[in-house]
This record gives structure tokens, sequence and C-alpha cells, in this order.
């Protein structure tokens, strides 16, 4: 693709590493970039509406890193989170919600609209490596970053490096069946994808929500509240996806035995999830004790774009 001689200017690279790095989080209707300085800092971070072409995409981040560039005076290295994968196969994104991107060489297209190499990662690994660099997960050897949001994903970092998996797919905990089904949880959920009783289904908000107040309930995050405020409806749904969850994360621990749990997406900001779950998983992991850690993510909604600019080392 061409996207015209303003790529000229973009400042060159050389072989001495900057200081500087450019994370980019780019989604359906924003983009965003962060600049991660040397003292862990964001000293530049800015968002732009995504544009309505893929061509227009790919000109709106090389913008957004010559603005910062020239601001700071250096030239970056430059990350970019997606939601989605790169196909090891076709080297092409696929599986990605900001349809836009799925069957596009964006690392590659990036790469030569910035002259320079242009590192591409789903959006759960960057969060898993911002938390295992300098969040969350600092200074433990593997950990699993949990996404509980709208959907259901997560990421693994071992040694402070991504482990994307031989098809690109590991951390994808979302899409595997609800394991121990109780009577009262079958035949199950059709999941969107296909399958049948996936984790997303049952532990991602709407899921949560719909488990509570029925078919077309969309907002859990209302649901603590409620059951405070002594709603035995809402404490009900609450308990079934604590034990849901506790479940869920004992197949993790029980196949990759991480050093710590760590939670992202918006329920990640309901606290009885961690004080409630953690004494559940004994009863789903075969082990003499248990003690892995649940914690809250450091970094919030800035983990994705600083994990992106953590592809590049300091």
């Amino acid at each position: 693709m061409s996207i015209g001689p303003a790529a000229a200017n973009v400042v060159p690279m050389n072989d001495t590493p900057s200081p500087f790095r450019a994370g980019i989080d780019l989604g359906g209707t924003k983009i965003e970039i962060a600049v991660l300085g040397p003292d862990g800092g964001l000293p530049i971070r800015r968002r732009v509406p995504t544009p309505d072409t893929y061509e227009k995409v790919v000109v709106a981040v090389r913008d957004l890193v010559q603005g910062a560039e020239a601001e700071l005076g250096a030239a970056l290295s430059v990350g970019v989170c997606i939601p989605g994968v790169i196909s090891p196969s076709s080297r092409t994104i696929e599986n990605c919600n900001a349809l836009y991107l799925n069957g596009r060489a964006l690392d590659r297209d990036l790469s030569n609209a910035m002259a320079r190499e242009v590192r591409v990662a789903n959006d759960a690994n960057c969060f898993a490596l911002s938390e295992a660099a300098d969040g969350a997960g600092a200074g433990k050897s593997v950990v699993f970053g949990v996404i509980l949001g709208s959907g259901v994903g997560g990421g693994l970092v071992v040694d402070g490096k991504i482990v994307a998996g031989r098809h690109a797919i590991t951390g994808e905990w979302g899409h595997i069946p609800l394991p121990w089904l109780r009577p009262e949880e079958t035949p199950g959920i059709h999941c969107w994808c296909g399958f049948w009783n996936c984790l997303e289904m049952w532990l991602a908000g709407p899921g949560l929500a719909a488990d509570c107040d029925g078919p077309g309930a969309r907002d859990a995050g209302e649901l603590p509240a409620r059951a405070a405020a002594g709603d035995a409806k809402a404490q009900a749904a609450l308990d079934r996806h604590v034990d849901r969850l506790a479940r869920g994360l004992g197949m993790v621990i029980a196949i990759l035995d991480p050093d710590v749990l760590v939670l992202g997406g918006g329920l990640s900001n309901m606290a009885h999830l961690y004080e409630q779950v953690p004494p559940l998983l004994p009863r789903y992991v075969r082990s003499e004790s248990i003690t892995t850690p649940l914690v809250k993510n450091v970094h919030g909604d800035s983990s994705g774009v600083r994990g992106a600019a953590w592809l590049w080392p300091a």
C-alpha cells in the first residue's frame, strides 16, 4: 500500500536505542498513543478518533508518532496492541473485533510507513506484559493476565516475554468451556463463536448481568452495590459468578501454575473477587495447597498501551 510522500518525514531510527518507547492502542473507535519514558512515566498521551479506512488508520498512527517525536526531539521505538492476533501462517490479522484490521499486514504496513520495525501484539498479551514489567506482576516469573470485561481473554508472560504460542492463541481461555457444570447450568449457553458454554458467556460482564436480570441485561457494574443494599437476586448472581470464576481459573492454574493472576477489565473493579475467589481455588486444583494470588492490575486502562511500548526492551 502507498500512503503518500509524507512518510519520508518520519524520523529514521539509528543503532542507538531511544530512551522513549511509543505504545499505540488501536481500537474500533479510537487510536491512543502513550510514550513511555525512561522513568516509567508517560510524558505524552493522546487519542484521536479511528478513521474510516485502513489506509487512513496507517497514516493516523504515523502522524501520532511523528508528532510525539517532534515534541520530544527523539526517535521512538513503536509497539502496537490490537484486539486480535497476527496469524503465524498468513502473517495478517485475524479474530479482530476491529473488523477493518482483519486480513491486513498491519505490522509490515506500519513498518514501511515509518521506516523502522514496528511490533504488533494482542491487547491481552500487552496487558499481561505491562503488569509483568512494572505492575501487579512485577518480579514474578510466570504472570497470567486475566481480562474480565465485555469479553474474557488472557495473556501469558514468562520471564518478561510474551508467550504467544504456535497458533498465537496462548491465553485465550475465554473460549474453553466452563468446567464442572452444575445440573442447573445444563444444557448451557451457545457462544457467538459457535461453541457451547464458553467461559466468556458465563464470566464476562454481559453474562453476569444476564444471569441476574435475564436476557438482554448488559450492565453488571451495579450488582455489587445492589447486593450490599440487600438485593438477594444480585447477591446470588455474584455468588454463582465467583464460583464459576474459581472453576475457570482452577483450569488455568492446573495447566500453567502461574506465580500470579492479574485481573483486568471492567470487572476487575469488583473488590469481592479478590476476597472470595482465592479460598475456592483449592476445590478445583489437585494439589496439596493452592496459594496462587489473584490481584488487581496496577496500571488500569493504561496497561494495554503501556504493554505495547514494552514490546521493546528498556
